[in-house]
């Protein structure tokens, strides 16, 4: 099975305590139960191994309706690792996989990653119809010589923190609350791919971002942030939308940075989104649109200085 050669590929060399999840967003909740997966393997002398997922689970077992990621694969790894884990697992979440029982399951977990213990979420559930709760993995643990640690979910102001509430937040435009619930400003990533060359004709020359497919996006608007490239650091203002103005049709990514000078065509750049300006709206004319960047710069530039950001 796939499953067993992607475990054995990551093998701890060590006894482990093991937890899974598809971790989109590894926000605050997520870094709760990592801390507490960091805590009790210390206790023991046991690797951590964190079990993510390249396909959402539900993209599998509800092909029509896919959802949309807040953080791809290679992001996801990445922050899970700057968490503290030291292994992290992507596994394919084949129609194979959806079909192996919970015991299978567990039993491949103590086979290939030493599993002596688990920690999971209150709502966790695995194997084939979610068959493997709390309670069943508690009896599996009793009988197979695993410890199980249930983690409770993480709130703010009374609603639980989850991806699926960051996804909401995020398509209201509310990044302030994204950020809150996640520790860190949302952020976009890709390659610089050629544009229309329309903020250039306009006196803002903008880079064009090309994401993923399937790359959860904030609502088309106007937004101040912070673009990374080459280890640096730039005040930037990011339209998503399609340029009504110029009559466009198709949704794009194009960032201004405010203080950058050179082409940045082939280059990859981050961008962090800190607040919405507001929304994209047709403007009756080139010139009265080129008024209002003017003053987006402006607006961004002030909000970025007030948080030190500029």
């Amino acid at each position: 099975m796939l499953v067993e050669r992607e475990l054995a590929h990551h093998a701890p060399d060590r006894d482990s305590l093991v937890t899974i999840g598809v971790f989109d967003g590894v926000h605050l909740g997520h870094r709760r139960l990592l801390e507490e997966l960091i805590s009790r393997a210390r206790k023991c002398d046991c690797a951590t191994v964190a079990i993510t997922f390249r396909q959402h689970p539900e993209d599998i077992q509800f092909s029509k309706s896919k959802l949309p990621f807040l953080t791809d694969i290679e992001s996801r790894t990445h922050l899970l690792k700057e968490a503290g884990v030291d292994i992290v697992i992507p596994l394919t979440f084949s129609a194979e996989l959806a079909n192996l029982d919970a015991r299978s399951f567990v039993e491949l977990l103590q086979k290939y990653l030493k599993m002596r213990g688990l920690v999971i979420g209150l709502d966790f559930a695995l194997g084939k119809g979610r068959e493997g709760t709390k309670e069943t993995l508690k009896h599996f643990g009793d009988t197979m010589g695993f410890t199980l640690t249930v983690v409770p979910p993480l709130t703010l102001n009374g609603e639980t923190i989850s991806s699926t509430a960051i996804r909401k937040a995020m398509a209201d435009g509310n990044m302030e609350k994204v950020r809150a619930m996640t520790g860190r400003y949302f952020s976009l990533h890709g390659n610089v791919v050629t544009g229309a060359g329309r903020g250039t004709d306009i006196g803002f020359p903008t880079a064009n971002l090309h994401v993923k497919s399937g790359q959860a996006l904030p609502p088309d608007g106007v937004y101040a942030g912070i673009a990374h490239v080459n280890g640096n650091m730039y005040p930037a203002m990011t339209n998503i939308g399609k340029n009504p103005t110029f009559g466009g049709n198709e949704r794009t990514i194009e960032s201004f940075l405010l203080e950058y000078h050179g082409d940045l065509y082939g280059h990859e750049l981050s961008v962090d989104f800190i607040t919405k300006l507001r929304d994209e709206k047709k403007f009756g004319s080139v010139e009265e649109l080129r008024q209002q960047v003017l003053i987006d710069v402006e607006r961004g530039k002030d909000i970025l200085n007030k948080l030190g950001k500029n």
